[in-house]
């Protein structure tokens, strides 16, 4: 068993790593370079962005890291040691702070943005406003996953004592 939560644990370390070091692209780059393009053209990319990056790749990362966050939490949960702190405070950084914030907040601007036309008059205000709002909540996504990848990466050190 510890060596199945060893596993699962650095699979949730990476996986959750991996998924702050995506939305710290948006954050410092992505967001900032559409943000400078005319609002038809930075709004008809995110749109572009939106849909691609649904892809088997990056689902499994965020999807599967969130399950590992479901089975490190019931296992600390049964198995309480030193440990347990770090794995469930991890888990509940990824699990609220980018599951949930996503599924909240980014996903239903995402879908409000995939209504719009970027050349329809009043597109340059939703674009503005999507620019603003959605990079705030990707900072907090950002956060939070950097945080859970901590934890993680420090309950490592307590599993097997």
């Amino acid at each position: 068993m510890e060596r199945f939560i060893f596993f699962i644990t650095l699979f949730a370390a990476i996986g959750s790593g991996l998924i702050a070091g995506v939305f710290f692209a948006f954050s410092t780059s992505v967001m900032k370079a559409l943000g400078r393009l005319p609002s038809n053209e930075g709004m008809a990319a995110m749109q572009f962005i939106n849909v691609v990056i649904i892809n088997p790749l990056f689902l499994g990362v965020f999807l599967g890291t969130a399950a590992a966050c479901g089975v490190l939490t019931v296992s600390s949960l049964l198995r309480w040691d030193r440990g347990s702190i770090f794995l469930i405070a991890g888990s509940i950084l990824y699990l609220v702070g980018s599951l949930l914030v996503t599924m909240v907040f980014n996903v239903p601007m995402n879908n409000a943005l995939a209504a719009a036309a970027p050349n329809d008059a009043g597109s340059a205000d939703i674009w503005t406003n999507y620019l603003s709002n959605w990079t705030f909540w990707n900072h907090v996504r950002t956060a939070a996953s950097l945080g859970a990848a901590a934890a993680f990466t420090i309950g490592l050190v307590y599993i097997g004592r």
